[in-house]
């Protein structure tokens, strides 16, 4: 095999190996390797130095092999090793492709020019060239009719449709990613879970104003139907986020709680709706009725928490 297949040739592909064997077999993400982890990258050095180094040695000693060889032995073992470097299909591949003459028929195509003694062949186009050249015809061919007479999309025209697709995605994924929600995507929870970490956040940070039952104190009351800034998911959230009434009102706690946290503790809030406090603080505000979440539904999430 060794004399078969030439060294530039044998180090590469079988550092290619080693490196796809890497690859493979190191856990890495998105990236390579390599980059992710600089120890592979010196890994990888030093195999490939390995590499070059036994070709070195293994070079070093078919010299001194060669230089105690008789001069027979020594011929013929040249002869073999320029033997196996050589490979005919490649050369006589790189020859058709060039389209030259070979020297010793180069003087039917010796043109007239001379010039200080340099003359001039009349070589034709090398085939790569020429079928090169054809094909950037029929690749321009291609293109006209696909994109002139057909209209195919445009670079602005994919773009477009790229950016719609990730206008999707990001949709999609605000829907999975909690700390994302807003205002305009905010929606009642009513996962146990949800609603237990939103009772804790209340207890921690809004008792003392609306207190436990939510029949309120300082703050207003939370059982009845009275607002004075909307009930609803999306207003009691925007109430907890942005803060209360200027000058009067609550703090606003998105500058310590997350907008996940918010949403919580704003669909705990609701599980007050129709319960009884101990002592029920007069209504404040104006009557509002959420159309999007019926009382049923908003009892029956209540009983779940009680």
């Amino acid at each position: 095999m060794k004399n078969l297949v030439p060294s530039w040739i044998r180090v590469p592909v079988v550092f290619l190996i080693i490196f796809g064997a890497v690859e493979f077999f190191v856990d890495s993400g998105e990236k390579p390797a390599f980059i992710e982890y600089p120890a592979v990258l010196l890994f990888l050095l030093l195999v490939l130095l390995i590499l070059i180094a036994i070709e070195a040695i293994v070079g070093a000693l078919e010299n001194v092999m060669l230089h105690k060889l008789d001069e027979e032995a020594k011929a013929k073992f040249l002869a073999e090793k320029e033997k196996s470097f050589e490979f005919k299909w490649l050369k006589e591949t790189y020859i058709k492709l060039l389209g030259q003459k070979p020297l010793e028929e180069e003087g039917e195509i010796i043109l007239d020019h001379n010039y200080d003694g340099i003359k001039e062949l009349d070589n034709n186009l090398p085939p790569w060239w020429v079928y090169g050249f054809y094909a950037t015809i029929i690749f321009a061919g291609i293109y006209l009719v696909r994109y002139h007479i057909f209209d195919g999309d445009t670079q602005l025209d994919e773009l477009e449709t790229e950016l719609a697709e990730a206008r999707i995605a990001i949709e999609e994924y605000k829907k999975t990613a909690k700390d994302l929600v807003d205002i305009n995507t905010v929606t009642m929870l009513t996962e146990a879970s949800d609603l237990k970490a939103g009772q804790a956040i209340f207890e921690t940070n809004c008792v003392a104003c609306h207190k436990a039952d939510g029949g309120g104190g300082i703050g207003p009351n939370l059982t009845d139907k009275h607002w004075i800034l909307g009930g609803g998911i999306k207003n009691v959230f925007r109430t907890v986020s942005e803060g209360g009434r200027d000058g009067k009102g609550m703090i606003a706690w998105k500058q310590n709680l997350k907008p996940s946290e918010i949403a919580q503790v704003a669909s705990y809030v609701l599980t007050f709706q129709g319960t009884t406090p101990a002592e029920p603080k007069a209504p404040e505000g104006d009557i509002w009725v959420d159309e999007s979440a019926p009382a049923e539904a908003v009892e029956a999430v209540s009983d779940a928490v009680q």
